[in-house]
């Protein structure tokens, strides 16, 4: 076990991170203008990057980087309202922020939650952060590492945790080898609220105390009611006797693979595929990637109006183009199966629970490292079925589903409860 905090070889590394940022900080604001180009909200708001904000004392403070990342807080953030708290989220991308500005609209016109930029790394923003939330306690979800957020942390006694904690394997194996000074550094957490033993047993052999295995919040987040509804209805329209299957956020470098697919199971009764992009940027690229594929393609802002009722006659096509934000559940409820995307580049696999919850058989691709739990516990059940190539997709494409809803169902349930168990960890770890 490492025997302090920072050590010797952190400081060292943390005294490079700390120039790399001061000379690299006018790239930094580079990258967020050539960003803004795309989403103006990138530069928006910009002097909360800054940290400055009109005061909300003591409130609890949530990390959640990106959409993934908010999804998962959703359920907790929920909570700790319930609780009477006031909360503060930060984000660096547009889209997690816009997800906590959708979701808890209500919270925020009434001053009890504030969705912000996360301040850039650097010491004397963080002060100025901690002066106008004076946060009880932080929580990092998923696996997100900030030097300057954990070091100025552990330096004002702010008690910051990792939430929906895992360590995967990739990460794990490279810290042990070629990057120890980040293994050092989760030693500046207070603890960490772990979604597995397995993940559990990785963070205490890197010195990580007061750690407790509290599952996966995403099993509790909520469903939009009216989505569900919505796509029920639109595969009626659409695709009333063919299959459906929806390629949830795919990303960049897999799409020849499920564009092969695709193309391959094209023919008689072919299925309707439904096709979502991570990222928003890559609607208009990746619609171009279809069409030049010789595939008929209609985008969703198409045939859809805004309150997701097809426009005129269905059209008869061979991909629906998710361009939209914040409808994953619509696009899910379309389905027979999901394919979630992320598998088929090193960059890992997304979260297979929104299509679980929405009782969908899913399939992913090769690498899953990044979603060891519960992707492994799915696996096993039967209710996700893991291919390790373009022909094993085709052939999962064609199979008749692996499990049925009900067998879904039990999994799910069995899954559940990390809500109430990350809080009465939070309660006993902030009260010693």
């Amino acid at each position: 076990m490492i025997a302090q905090f920072p050590t010797p070889r952190l400081r060292r590394w943390l005294s490079l991170y700390k120039a790399a940022w001061i000379i690299g900080f006018p790239l930094i604001l580079i990258y967020l203008w050539r960003r803004g180009q795309k989403d103006a909200l990138y530069l928006q708001h910009l002097k909360e990057r800054f940290g400055t904000h009109k005061p909300m004392p003591k409130s609890v403070w949530i990390h959640a980087v990106s959409l993934g990342e908010m999804r998962s807080a959703v359920p907790l953030v929920r909570a700790f309202l319930d609780r009477g708290e006031t909360v503060v989220t930060t984000h660096f991308t547009p889209t997690g922020r816009r997800e906590a500005e959708r979701v808890f609209a209500d919270e925020i016109a009434a001053g009890r939650l504030r969705a912000v930029w996360v301040p850039f790394e650097f010491r004397w923003t963080y002060a100025k952060f901690f002066r106008a939330f004076t946060p009880k306690y932080g929580l990092v979800m998923e696996v997100e590492i900030w030097p300057a957020m954990i070091t100025e942390c552990r330096r004002k006694g702010v008690p910051l945790f990792m939430c929906n904690a895992q360590y995967p394997s990739k990460s794990y194996e490279r810290d042990q080898t070629k990057t120890p000074a980040r293994a050092d550094l989760m030693r500046g957490f207070a603890g960490a609220l772990v979604k597995s033993a397995l993940q559990r047993d990785r963070f205490a052999s890197v010195g990580v105390t007061n750690i407790a295995i509290t599952g996966e919040t995403r099993f509790e987040q909520p469903i939009p009611a009216e989505l569900p509804v919505a796509g029920v209805a639109a595969r009626a329209w659409m695709a009333p006797d063919r299959p459906v299957i929806t390629i949830a956020s795919a990303v960049e470098g897999e799409d020849e693979v499920y564009i092969d697919a695709i193309k391959a199971t094209r023919g008689e009764n072919a299925p309707l595929f439904v096709y979502v992009p991570r990222k928003p940027e890559r609607f208009a690229e990746v619609a171009t990637m279809l069409r030049d594929a010789g595939l008929y393609v209609v985008n969703r802002t198409a045939c859809f109006d805004a309150f997701l009722q097809g426009r005129g006659n269905a059209p008869q096509v061979d991909v629906l183009l998710g361009d939209s934000i914040g409808e994953m559940y619509f696009y899910l409820a379309m389905a027979d199966k999901v394919i979630v995307g992320g598998g088929f580049t090193p960059y890992g696999a997304h979260n297979v629970i929104e299509p679980l919850a929405m009782k969908k058989p899913v399939i992913v691709g090769p690498d899953i490292h990044t979603i060891e739990y519960p992707a492994v516990e799915a696996i096993t059940a039967g209710v996700c079925t893991h291919v390790q190539s373009t022909a094993e997709l085709i052939n999962a494409i064609g199979a008749d589903p692996q499990a049925d809803p009900d067998q879904i169902d039990a999994f799910f349930t069995e899954h559940t409860g990390a809500v109430q168990k990350t809080l009465a960890a939070i309660d006993v770890f902030t009260t010693r």
